[in-house]
């Protein structure tokens, strides 16, 4: 088993983990906001209750939820190996460092940023996941069929400004890290080509900045909207 042991050791494995963890995530983004987009409907939230109750009953999406979780737990425990690793590697600082100019700022801080969306998520999962699973939600019936009524929880939560502004905020946070994290995970896995490479760089920056706008859209037109 040695072989087996050397290879979740070696950088390229951890490198290859990373890459691989964070394309599944950056799919399971656009998912995600396909879903949550029906909460901006003018119906109440039925669209919304009708996806997570499908959702919520659907074996292959629960499997692919899993795997999600796990997902998440692996590219967080890599990324904090890595780094500490990258630490132990060079424990003195250089005596001069042109970092500013030969990296960007997201990449010299994807640990920063990786941090704070952790924390968000905790939020997240915290304000949503655990109240679905284990609170008191009322019940709405749609063609005979009832159901959780979720979108109550959603707009509740996003009616109060402060969690609207942290998620709203927690946005930029993913923009950033998804602005380099993109196409570093491309040339990690060697799809990296003088041909090719400036149009990925171009699709991540466009990513990194429409899906984190259209999921903080979100709070910011129900919170508008509880004003009355």
């Amino acid at each position: 088993m040695s072989w087996l042991t050397d290879s979740l050791k070696s950088s390229i494995f951890r490198k290859l983990l990373m890459a691989l963890t964070g394309l599944f995530l950056i799919l399971f983004l656009t998912v995600h906001l396909a879903g949550n987009l029906q909460l901006i409907l003018n119906d109440e939230g039925q669209a919304f209750n009708i996806y997570a109750h499908t959702m919520a009953h659907n074996p292959f999406i629960q499997l692919v939820s899993k795997f999600n979780f796990a997902f998440i737990v692996l590219h967080v425990i890599y990324s904090i190996w890595l780094s500490r690793i990258n630490k132990t590697a060079r424990p003195v600082k250089y005596g001069y460092s042109a970092a500013s100019t030969n990296s960007p700022w997201t990449s010299r801080n994807m640990g920063i940023l990786g941090t704070l969306i952790l924390v968000f998520l905790v939020i997240h999962l915290k304000g949503f996941w655990w109240e679905f699973k284990n609170d008191s939600i009322p019940m709405v019936t749609y063609d005979g069929e009832t159901m959780p009524n979720v979108f109550l929880v959603v707009k509740a939560a996003y009616s109060n400004v402060w969690y609207a502004a942290v998620y709203v905020v927690s946005m930029f946070f993913v923009g950033f890290h998804l602005s380099h994290g993109f196409a570093s995970a491309f040339q990690t896995l060697g799809l990296n080509h003088v041909k090719y490479t400036p149009a990925i760089k171009a699709i991540g920056k466009g990513y990194a900045i429409i899906v984190p706008a259209m999921f903080a859209i979100i709070p910011i037109l129900i919170y508008i909207k509880s004003l009355g």
